[in-house]
């Protein structure tokens, strides 16, 4: 019986996953940068110019969205961790996306090293 971990292990065998000293480009020349954690997670922040698709929903998002349609879209994919990303990755490669990429180390990874991250603005009630 496999775990979450063999598939992880087993995506990110079959996919391209980029450093963080790679991620600032990718994302600059990426014509789609999906996040796939859920609603939640993006809403307490997320990269610059990231569009929502939460991996339980990703193969519907880009079967019913017109502009992800197209196969040689320049991709990056990243979740908190990365073991979303890789899931979502190598779906992706199995659908016919030959341009994907997934930011190793995820969301924290990224905040962490202080690249920018866009966070709602509270109310400010005086």
């Amino acid at each position: 019986m496999k775990t979450a971990h063999d598939l992880v292990s087993a995506a990110k065998a079959r996919i391209t996953e980029i450093s963080l000293d790679q991620a600032a480009q990718a994302v600059r020349e990426a014509d789609v940068l999906l996040d796939v954690r859920e609603a939640d997670e993006f809403a307490a922040g997320h990269l610059p110019g990231a569009v929502l698709a939460p991996r339980g929903l990703l193969e519907f998002k880009l079967s019913s969205t017109p502009e992800l349609n197209a196969r040689d879209l320049n991709v990056v994919v990243y979740c908190k961790t990365s073991g979303r990303a890789a899931l979502a990755a190598a779906v992706m490669h199995d659908m016919g996306y030959t341009h994907v990429r997934s930011i190793a180390g995820g969301f924290d990874a990224w905040a962490a090293a202080g690249l920018p991250v866009v966070r709602p603005q509270q109310p400010a009630f005086e």
